[in-house]
């Protein structure tokens, strides 16, 4: 398989505003995601988690280092090349959904087609198979503010994959929902990796985590263990993630 996403030496130091004091938030991240892999990030906070998956998203600069995502070193790119790759390669899904509310649930999952001057048969074509796919085609000419939590994050899935992104970015997907919407959300992306497309998360769910290929444990800026899933079940690999955390702990 084709590596998607390669992290060489990742640093990021940041200085406070009105001093010279600087806080080490990465202090050299590496790993690769293969075509088809399906990554969960895990770390208390302030372990480097959600800076790394910025850098990735090309919404953060790092102090040093690389980030080739399928072949192109995003490290290395003007403005406004980073701009036109984040919008044609790069899906995301945040906590807090991110939609527009006074854009229809079909005009949300359409936008990121319309800034690509996409054919009006092209965005209705995948507007609706995504809806379909997402369970969300009775909603398309509501509001956001006139659907679930849930309903709002399967919209936002759709919007991530409406581009066919080479990555789909997560945020805490699951942060802002109940049990029910988090399993259902989550079983959404596991049928979209299993479909082939390449998934990193950042999460602090174990039940979450689970559903991932591989888990990254991150702590002070480092990666210090991985858990691959190899075979286990769900329940199997979420008590390995558990457990993993709990002695950690100790």
């Amino acid at each position: 398989m084709n590596k998607m996403l390669e992290l060489k030496n990742l640093h990021k130091t940041y200085r406070t505003k009105h001093s010279n004091v600087e806080y080490e938030a990465l202090k050299g991240i590496s790993f690769d995601a293969l075509e088809g892999d399906f990554v969960a990030i895990m770390g208390e906070s302030g372990s480097g988690k959600t800076t790394t998956l910025n850098i990735i998203a090309s919404l953060d600069t790092a102090s040093s280092g690389e980030v080739i995502i399928a072949g192109s070193d995003i490290s290395k790119m003007s403005n406004r090349d980073i701009c036109r790759f984040r919008r044609e390669k790069l899906g995301f899904v945040f906590q807090d959904f991110n939609l527009l509310n006074y854009f229809t649930v079909r005009d949300n999952i359409a936008f990121p087609l319309v800034l690509l001057n996409r054919s009006k048969r092209e965005i209705d074509e995948r507007v609706n198979d995504l809806a379909e796919k997402t369970g969300i085609t009775k909603l398309l000419n509501k509001y956001p503010y006139e659907i679930s939590g849930g309903e709002k994050q399967r919209t936002a899935v759709a919007r991530a994959l409406v581009c066919k992104p080479t990555l789909v970015l997560a945020d805490e997907p699951t942060g802002a929902l109940d049990s029910k919407n988090s399993d259902q959300l989550m079983e959404l992306f596991k049928t979209f990796n299993d479909l082939g497309q390449t998934i990193i998360m950042v999460t602090h769910s174990l039940k979450s985590a689970s559903k991932a290929k591989r888990v990254l444990f991150l702590k002070d800026g480092v990666i210090g263990t991985t858990l691959e899933k190899n075979g286990k079940s769900d329940e199997e690999f979420e008590e390995e993630i558990a457990s993993l955390l709990y002695n950690a702990r100790k």
